[in-house]
């Protein structure tokens, strides 16, 4: 069954991210994320904190984090005291870290770093004792589950998705891409003896329902854009036949990244996306036409879609979803 969530950038205030938070909840949604990208953006928790303390249902997380900006027993701390002040509602996905690394000059971290926080920032927030960096180190009084989504493009970082994620974070709705994708999910389960039916599959994308395709298209294009950053990554590190070409085409006119427009519509940088790429990775449209899209994602195996809420009307698009969408698939509103 297909469920629901919405992410949003922090831009002040953060009154503002709380009363859509609430919106969300109050329209079915499952989940409300935030980036984490703290030079850019407002930093996560203490907003999740006041998300936390304003709704009752809504599971919460960062969408994403990385093992870098903070050290992992910071952020299992974080996250563990914010499972006490929420109820038990937070969820975490990490990646190996964009925007956040790259405004500061560093470049994201391997793979193997991130499957290796994965594990510790669990078993810390959950209280299990973990070797840390040879120091046996215990949160005694966290108490779990704090479930783990893994965002990943490429076949290492997918494999580790299936290594150890409870969920594994696709940005992009593209189906053809999230079914190529799914295979190395399922190689990193095999290899670690797990169950991939047990690993939740996330499309996470931004939405837009409205009959005037031309205007949400414009509200959109930046994110084929966003997506191009860590397809570069990969076309560095893989054979070309390696990787999907639905997934690598696009990139081949894109000139520069401007971080300082990351995530914004109107970015100037995104003028290379075409529209059919945008058509693709996006969930835009009539109702009609946003539940085609959907019905497709939920067929491959796609538990949750999250929208990605950085458009002209972020309120107008999670009502429309709530009215239009969401009860025509059965579970909404209730995780």
């Amino acid at each position: 069954m297909l469920s629901f969530g919405v992410t949003f950038m922090l831009d002040p205030p953060p009154s503002r991210v709380v009363e859509l938070a609430k919106l969300a909840e109050d329209n079915g949604f499952d989940y409300v994320w935030a980036w984490d990208s703290h030079v850019l953006w407002q930093d996560v928790y203490p907003v999740f904190t006041l998300i936390a303390t304003n709704t009752e249902r809504i599971r919460i997380g960062p969408c994403v984090t990385n093992p870098a900006t903070r050290d992992v027993t910071v952020t299992a701390s974080a996250l563990a005291t914010l499972n006490e002040i929420s109820g038990g509602r937070m969820v975490m996905g990490i990646g190996r870290g964009d925007s956040a690394r790259r405004v500061i000059g560093k470049p994201p971290v391997t793979v193997e770093r991130l499957e290796d926080a994965c594990r510790t920032i669990k078993d810390l927030a959950e209280g299990r004792e973990v070797d840390y960096e040879g120091t046996p180190t215990q949160l005694k009084w966290a108490k779990g589950p704090l479930p783990v989504w893994v965002a990943a493009y490429g076949p290492k970082a997918l494999r580790c998705a299936g290594r150890v994620a409870d969920g594994l974070i696709m940005q992009l709705a593209d189906p053809y891409i999230v079914e190529w994708s799914l295979q190395y999910v399922k190689e990193g389960a095999k290899e670690a003896g797990r169950r991939f039916e047990d690993i939740q599959i996330m499309s996470a994308a931004p939405a837009y329902v409205t009959d005037d395709l031309r205007h949400a298209r414009d509200q959109v294009r930046w994110f084929p854009a966003l997506v191009s950053n860590h397809v570069v990554d990969l076309v560095k590190r893989y054979a070309t036949t390696d990787l999907p070409q639905e997934l690598t085409d696009f990139i081949k006119a894109r000139d520069h990244y401007d971080y300082a427009e990351h995530g914004r519509t109107g970015a100037e940088h995104a003028s290379f996306v075409t529209d059919e790429v945008v058509d693709r990775f996006c969930v835009i449209g009539t109702a009609e036409q946003c539940l085609a899209k959907l019905k497709e994602l939920e067929a491959l195996g796609v538990a949750q879609f999250n929208i990605y809420s950085m458009v002209d009307d972020p309120a107008g698009v999670i009502e429309s979803f709530g009215k239009q969408l969401i009860p025509a698939f059965e579970g909404g509103g209730r995780s």
